[in-house]
């Protein structure tokens, strides 16, 4: 088969997505296979009580921090070898409830404090950093405000830390909110796949491992060793304990040891979560590897592993690349299964990820509770799916060195399904990621089309799946959004400024989903007058190439020739000095005469007049036979270029132009919104200015 570059560059890159996704996937496999080893991690339970500072680092989080410090005093563990660091970097309510908090424990005799440093600097490490300037206690436990650690939990923690080598001793995140929507229930799912999975691998098997940032303790001496908290990543754990690692220290991971915490409940936490990480470890990945790989003493198992944790996330840019090039392989009638066989084991990639390998996986890890958790695939594949574009842009961002500020997840103290979120402080509005989200599911809905009418059924579910992805996320993106004024003060008459910016948010909201319904009839539209006339064409070339009667083929020229009519009204011309047409071409910058629908204008108009010379011609005249080869040869040969030029029709100047209108618009409604968010914002510093002068 004979491809065009356009469509060899595409094709290449959809091969080379493929070997990399599965790659990825294979070792996924592997380490469920090591996290099926049982170890016993030694300790000794009469180590004795060590001093422990436990380092709390909060920011503006009013729901939680309360439930956080009252667990944390209320630990089994001698007050006076326990103290406890509140590292506030709040601007909001929390600081004053917090003072009140620390205030009544004081009394109550525990060693705790309320840190203030007066700026963000660092964020989260800056904030550890400047904590370890006055820890001088043995060891270092640190969690995040969503967190509830049990009372035992430093009494069968702290134990494991009687080998000196031990520098870290990380625990399982529960999930106190893990049934409160299907959202809460996938991440959760998920979180298990990296803790039963993950990090019990390679626990078990001297492999680099990470701390998760909450829910561990470390060796004061090993933070020290180490360099101790660096803020150059958004992954400030991840970065600690990798260099912990390359000085020798030893991370340990407890299964068995399960604190308790709160999961997003909000679609725009739960990414920008998921954007922080993603971004986080191509970060690490760019500051680490480099000495990872350089070190003799580090194994060459313990490197490659490595290598694929702090880069895994390179594989939802790859996703969508396979996504965007599949539609355009299979409209320019790319044979995926003869080709190369990688097209298809990567189908047998995503499979395996679904009801595959996941369940027995799943088996292994949940024992008598799997079957409740395997029926959760289906919708862990859909949020991962379309999550890809978001991650896609947090890998982006790492790799080109973009500066972005630490944004923490916001938490509600939801616990159980009758609490709510959706009036509350630090409501988190959609952003300019779901555009794209929206973006490819509308290409999605085109890329079904093309499969189907392509004769290509079997890439329909795959396809299918990451559109559903997309739209869903966007979705819940929309839906969780509450363009409102998040104040904490009761104010009980909206003013007009907030009236007029709630009815725009509404009407914004009205644009959006005419603009998507919009582009999608239009994209069905114009693939119907652009794409499927060509598909036709095709069909009735590989028909008339099949039959010796001259009337059925001329029936399918006289078809094929009504379908050219209706391609060539959309493409350009291009005129000689005379003005006279000379050429018809989609491929508007270096075309060729291969792809000019004026020449395979006049190809079919030849095929018509040789189809008149035999038509008087006896089937057993020497001429017939000669005639009907030069038919023949002519179909195949109009079959090649028709595929050539498929591709192009997808990126035509109109097309094209559509589209920058298409997403012109909704970025112009993105930027109302921001604008009246601006406005809201300043009414919240009036009121609450007023409130308080009150």
């Amino acid at each position: 088969m004979v491809l065009n570059p356009f469509t060899t560059f595409v094709f290449d890159l959809f091969i080379f997505s493929a070997i990399i996704i599965t790659a990825y996937t294979v070792n996924f496999y592997y380490l469920a296979f090591l996290s099926r080893k049982r170890k016993d991690i030694p300790s000794t339970l009469d180590w004795g009580t060590p001093s422990v500072t436990i380092q709390l680092p909060i920011y503006n989080e009013k729901y939680v921090a309360k439930r956080l410090v009252d667990a944390v005093c209320n630990l089994d563990y001698p007050k006076d070898k326990m103290r406890i660091m509140v590292c506030d970097d709040s601007d909001d309510d929390t600081v004053e409830l917090l003072e009140e908090v620390v205030n009544d424990h004081q009394k109550q005799g525990f060693q705790i404090e309320h840190i203030r440093r007066g700026t963000r600097k660092g964020y989260k490490a800056g904030a550890l950093k400047h904590a370890m300037q006055t820890t001088d206690t043995d060891l270092v436990a640190i969690f995040d405000a969503d967190f509830i650690p049990p009372t035992w939990f430093l009494k069968q923690a702290i134990p494991h830390f009687s080998k000196p080598g031990i520098g870290l001793v990380q625990c399982r995140w529960g999930h106190v909110n893990e049934n409160y929507s299907t959202i809460t229930q996938v991440q959760a799912l998920s979180l298990d796949f990296h803790f039963l999975v993950e990090q019990k691998a390679k626990s078990n098997s001297h492999l680099f491992m990470n701390f998760n940032g909450t829910a561990g303790i470390w060796r004061r001496g090993c933070i020290e060793d180490a360099g101790g908290w660096h803020t150059a990543t958004l992954v400030e754990d991840l970065d600690l304990s990798y260099r912990a690692q390359m000085k020798g220290w030893k991370c340990v991971f407890l299964p068995d040891i399960v604190v308790d915490a709160e999961l997003p409940a909000q679609m725009n936490a739960a990414k920008r979560q998921q954007f922080r990480w993603a971004k986080g470890s191509i970060q690490c990945a760019v500051k680490l590897l480099s000495d990872v790989m350089l070190q003799r003493k580090i194994a060459i198992e313990a490197k490659i592993q490595a290598f694929i944790q702090l880069t895994r996330h390179i594989v939802y840019p790859l996703m969508l690349i396979q996504f965007l090039a599949l539609p355009i392989l299979l409209a320019g009638q790319i044979n995926l299964y003869v080709v190369s066989f990688l097209p298809a084991l990567t189908i047998a990639t995503y499979l395996a990820m679904g009801p595959g390998a996941y369940i027995v996986i799943i088996q292994s890890m949940y024992d008598k509770s799997w079957k409740s958790k395997a029926k959760l695939l289906p919708a862990l594949l859909v949020y991962n799916a379309g999550m890809s574009v978001n991650n896609t842009v947090a890998v982006f961002d790492a790799i080109i060195g973009k500066k972005n500020e630490f944004l923490r997840t916001p938490k509600y103290g939801i616990v159980t399904k009758d609490d709510d979120w959706r009036n509350k402080a630090y409501n988190l509005p959609f952003t300019q990621t779901t555009l794209l989200e929206i973006f490819f599911g509308v290409y999605g809905i085109m890329g079904i089309f093309v499969s189907i009418f392509s004769n290509n059924p079997i890439f329909v579910p795959i396809i299918l799946l990451q559109t559903i992805g997309f739209f869903y996320i966007a979705y819940m993106s929309l839906s969780h959004t509450r363009f409102k004024k998040n104040n904490s003060h009761n104010v009980k008459r909206l003013t007009k400024k907030e009236k007029t910016a709630n009815r725009i948010y509404k009407l914004a909201m009205v644009g959006i989903l005419g603009i998507i319904v919009f582009g999608g009839y239009m994209a069905i539209s114009g693939y119907n007058t652009d794409i499927y006339p060509l598909d036709r064409i095709r069909g009735n070339l590989d028909g008339a190439r099949s039959s010796s009667d001259p009337d059925v083929i001329r029936n399918h020229l006289v078809s094929i020739q009504t379908d050219l009519n209706i391609v060539m009204k959309n493409i350009p011309e291009t005129t000689d000095a005379s003005g006279k047409v000379i050429a018809k071409n989609p491929v508007w910058i270096f075309g060729t005469e291969s792809t000019n629908f004026l020449r395979i204008q006049n190809d079919v108009d030849a095929m018509f007049a040789g189809l008149d010379e035999i038509a008087s011609v006896s089937k057993d005249n020497a001429a017939y036979h000669t005639g009907m080869l030069d038919i023949n040869d002519r179909a195949l040969l109009l079959k090649i270029n028709i595929m050539d030029a498929t591709p192009y029709m997808y990126v035509s100047p109109a097309n094209m132009m559509f589209s920058a209108i298409w997403i012109a618009a909704i970025i112009g409604i993105f930027a109302i919104l921001k604008r009246k968010k601006e406005q809201l914002k300043k009414i919240d510093v009036i009121n609450n200015v007023h409130l308080e002068t009150n």
